[in-house]
């Protein structure tokens, strides 16, 4: 039986609330962790991955004994304190040589994992070219059908995918796409082209036979230049940004089914909502058509007559009327000195 923690005041509840599940899932925040041992290759890619990563991004600067296939207990406590579900974990030993291994958590629990090994890594310094913005959501460009028929590299795009996806938007301006993260696999050997079935490439060989056989990955990052081309569609141009790093597949951790169908699993929802993206439908809330959200306030009946405002002698009532009698009297005076002059002159003439 799972332990309910019940908040005891306003702003505990309010964080377990921001922590509960959701239709559509706030931005994955990373933790990066380093290894007793860590060479220079392997630091140099966690600091450019972070800062393609950043703002949602924790790094520790502290060497940490961490065996992720071994011994998860101290990744599912960071998740838990700090609200992550992505580890980047560096070590380097003999056997194993610049390594990174991408940790998936769901519930705070280990969910898969997938250990890589650094072969060339290049940084951003070496480009001297823009950068794009820190924050700015990347285009993901994955060029081999691999991606789509071999279950390591299925696992691979999933695992990049929710590394390098920031916040879930609906809709996107074209000049808010400043760069593009290109992931493309080497030569494809014969055993694992396109006739190559899931069950075929996952055969009865050894797991080190497996990895050894297969394509190294190649990730390249580009900025984006948006020129004129006389037409609406503006003429696109990758300039190379940084950071290229080539990667070669070594051991893997594949997930629970039952926590794979735990993590799979979504509410159902009116399409409606769903597009709206409000998720859980809210009172007196609705998005507009702009995309902002909008919230309604009802308040009582108002009585205006009794509100207090500035007095002035020109808004107070029954000044019209008195405005109208002073025009009728200044026109009965006038008719009657017109009168008097009359008979003054005829008077005078006799």
């Amino acid at each position: 039986m799972l332990r309910t923690v019940k908040p005891k005041n306003a702003r505990s509840k309010r964080a377990l609330q921001a922590r509960e599940p959701k239709e559509i899932e706030d931005p994955r925040t990373a933790i990066f962790v380093k290894g007793t041992h860590t060479g220079e290759k392997v630091n140099g890619v966690m600091k450019e991955l972070m800062a393609l990563k950043r703002p949602h991004a924790i790094s520790f600067s502290k060497k940490n004994t961490v065996r992720p296939f071994e011994d998860a207990s101290s990744l599912e406590f960071w998740a838990n304190k700090n609200d992550a579900s992505l580890f980047l974990v560096g070590q380097s030993t003999k056997k194993r040589p610049d390594g990174l291994t991408f940790v998936r958590m769901f519930d705070y629990r280990v969910l898969d994992m997938c250990e890589v090994g650094v072969d060339m890594f290049k940084s951003m310094a070496e480009f001297k070219t823009p950068k794009a913005t820190p924050g700015h959501k990347p285009l993901l460009h994955f060029a081999s059908e691999l991606f789509d028929t071999h279950p390591r590299f299925i696992q691979l795009k999933s695992m990049l995918m929710d590394f390098f996806n920031g916040e879930v938007i609906d809709q996107i301006c074209l000049a808010g796409i400043e760069h593009v993260i290109s992931i493309s696999l080497g030569p494809t050997p014969p055993s694992l082209n396109a006739a190559t079935t899931t069950l075929q490439a996952s055969s009865s060989a050894t797991p080190a036979e497996n990895s050894a056989s297969l394509p190294k990955v190649h990730i390249r990052g580009y900025t984006i230049r948006l020129l004129k081309s006389g037409t609406r569609v503006p003429r696109v141009e990758l300039t190379p940004m940084g950071p290229f790093i080539d990667l070669t597949l070594r051991r893997h951790q594949e997930a629970d089914p039952e926590l794979l169908k735990q993590a799979m699993k979504r509410p159902k929802l009116r399409k409606q909502e769903v597009e709206k993206g409000l998720g859980k439908k809210r009172k007196n809330l609705e998005v507009d058509e702009m995309g902002d959200l909008r919230g309604r306030i009802h308040v009582g009946k108002q009585d205006l007559s009794k509100l207090q405002t500035r007095k002035m002698k020109g808004l107070k009532s029954g000044r019209d009327d008195m405005l109208m009698d002073v025009d009728e009297d200044e026109s009965d005076g006038d008719s009657s000195d017109g009168g008097r002059r009359r008979k003054r002159q005829r008077s005078q003439s006799d």
